[in-house]
C-alpha cells in the first residue's frame, strides 16, 4: 500500500468538464429522434451504464455553437442532477461518434499518464456512495462540483490500476454480453411474432386487450418510504414501481410470473409504446402499475412482446399525470389470430424467454461477484497481481 497515494478528486489527474449553460443550449424543440449529435437524457445514463432506447438527437449547426460538454472517446459520465452518482464510460464499443452531455451531468477526462481511463470507470462506480453522501436537495438531488471535488480516494500505481480494472471490467463485458444476448433473443421473438401474425397470415384478427389478460390490481398494495426502510431484515424482494424496481423489501404479495403495465406517472414511451416489466418469482406491487396475466393460449412473453409493439398514447388520459385506467386497457385492441398459431408462437418464444430468465441469473450471479469485489480493489484491501 507504500505506493498507493491518497489524493482528492480535486487533484486527481482527470479533467472535470462542465456541458454548455448557456444562450446557445438547446431548446426543446431543437431535439429530433435522428441527428448529427446525440444529446444525452438522464435516462441514457443508468445505474447499469449506458442506455439507448430513447435517444434525442441536435444538429451539426447547434453542436457547432456548443462550447463544452463534448465527449471524447474513453471519457467518463457522471449525473450530478436528479437520479446522482450514475456513470457512462465511452469507450469503443458506444456507436455514436458524437456525443453532448445535458446540464444535469459532467464530464471526467482522465489523464493517461496518471490514472488509466478503464481504471476511472471503476472508480467513479467505487465512489458512489460518497456522491449520495454529498448530494443535496430532497425534491430533486444535485451533486455540487465543488463537494465533487473534496472526496478523497487511494490511487495505485499504473500497473495496478491496469491489473484491477482488468479483473472488473473482465466481470462487466460479460454482463454486458449477457445482456446483448437478451435483446437478441428477444428481437428473433419479434421477428416471429410479426411473421406468424402478420406478414404470413391470413387469419390475423383485432381482438381487446381485455378478452386475454387477468387483472390482479386489486392486489396491490403501496407502501410509504418510511413503511419499506422497516422492512429491510431478512431475505429481500423486489417492489415495483411503473417503470422500474424501486426498492427491495422482505414481505411479497406476488408469487409466480406477471406482466407489469405502467398505469399512471410513467405511462408511455416517447414513441407512445406502453412501460412493460416482466416479474418473477416473489414480489411486491405498487398501485402505480397494473399487473396482469395473460390468459392461455398467449404465454406472459408473447403477451409482452405483442404490447412492446402496440401503441398505447390514445388510452391515455391526464395532462398533468398521465394514466391509463383499466376500463381504456381492456378496450385497447391488438393484433391476434387463430388460436392454434398463438399457441404454436408461445411455445416458440418461451424457449427464448427461458435462455433469457437464464442469462438473467448469470447477470445477477456477476454482479453480485463484481459489487462485492468493487470496494474490496479500489480500497487495497485485496490486492491483484500485476507486473
Amino acid at each position: 500500500m507504500s505506493t498507493w497515494k491518497e489524493c482528492k478528486v480535486a487533484d486527481a489527474p482527470f479533467e472535470i468538464i462542465d456541458g454548455d449553460r448557456g444562450t446557445n443550449y438547446p431548446k426543446q424543440d431543437e431535439f429530433s429522434q435522428n441527428g448529427y449529435c446525440l444529446f444525452l437524457n438522464a435516462k441514457n445514463v443508468t445505474t447499469d451504464g449506458f442506455a439507448f432506447n430513447e435517444c434525442y438527437f441536435i444538429s451539426k449547426k447547434r453542436d457547432e455553437l456548443l462550447s463544452k460538454g463534448k465527449l471524447q472517446r474513453n471519457d467518463v459520465i457522471l449525473t450530478t442532477r436528479g437520479t446522482v452518482g450514475n456513470i457512462g464510460f465511452f469507450n469503443e464499443r458506444i456507436p455514436y461518434e458524437n456525443i453532448r452531455i445535458n446540464s444535469g451531468m459532467v464530464i471526467i477526462r482522465p489523464d493517461s499518464d496518471g490514472i488509466l481511463p478503464e481504471y476511472t470507470h471503476q472508480l467513479f462506480k467505487y465512489l458512489k456512495s460518497d456522491f449520495d453522501v454529498f448530494a443535496t436537495g430532497s425534491a430533486q438531488p444535485q451533486l455540487p462540483i465543488r463537494d465533487l471535488k473534496e472526496i478523497s480516494f487511494l490511487l495505485p500505481p499504473l500497473a495496478e490500476q491496469k491489473a484491477i480494472a482488468g479483473v472488473l471490467s473482465s466481470l462487466d463485458d460479460k454482463i454486458d454480453l449477457l445482456h446483448r444476448q437478451n435483446k437478441t433473443l428477444e428481437s428473433l421473438a419479434e421477428t416471429l411474432w410479426r411473421k406468424m401474425f402478420i406478414e404470413e397470415n391470413e387469419n390475423t384478427k383485432i381482438i381487446n386487450l381485455g378478452d386475454i389478460i387477468e387483472i390482479y390490481d386489486s392486489k396491490r398494495i403501496p407502501l410509504s418510504s418510511t413503511l419499506r426502510e422497516k422492512k429491510k431484515d431478512g431475505v429481500l424482494y423486489p417492489y415495483y414501481g411503473a417503470a422500474t424496481i424501486m426498492d427491495y423489501i422482505n414481505e411479497y404479495i406476488f408469487d409466480g410470473e406477471y406482466l407489469l403495465l405502467g398505469e399512471d406517472g410513467t405511462v408511455q414511451t416517447t414513441d407512445g409504446y406502453p412501460i412493460l416489466q416482466l416479474a418473477i418469482g416473489k414480489f411486491w406491487v405498487n398501485n402505480h402499475t397494473h399487473v396482469l396475466r395473460a390468459k392461455m393460449p398467449f404465454s406472459n412473453f408473447l403477451l409482452y412482446i405483442i404490447l412492446k409493439n402496440t401503441s398505447i398514447s390514445h388510452i391515455v388520459t391526464g395532462a398533468v399525470q398521465p394514466k391509463i385506467n383499466q376500463e381504456n386497457l381492456k378496450a385497447l385492441e391488438i393484433m391476434s389470430t387463430k388460436d392454434s398459431i398463438v399457441a404454436e408462437l408461445s411455445v416458440i418464444v418461451d424457449n427464448y424467454w427461458k435462455k433469457i430468465q437464464n442469462n438473467n441469473l448469470q447477470i445477477r450471479v456477476l454482479s453480485k461477484t463484481r459489487d462485492t469485489l468493487l470496494p474490496k480493489l479500489m480500497s487495497g484491501e485485496v490486492r491483484v497481481c500485476h507486473e
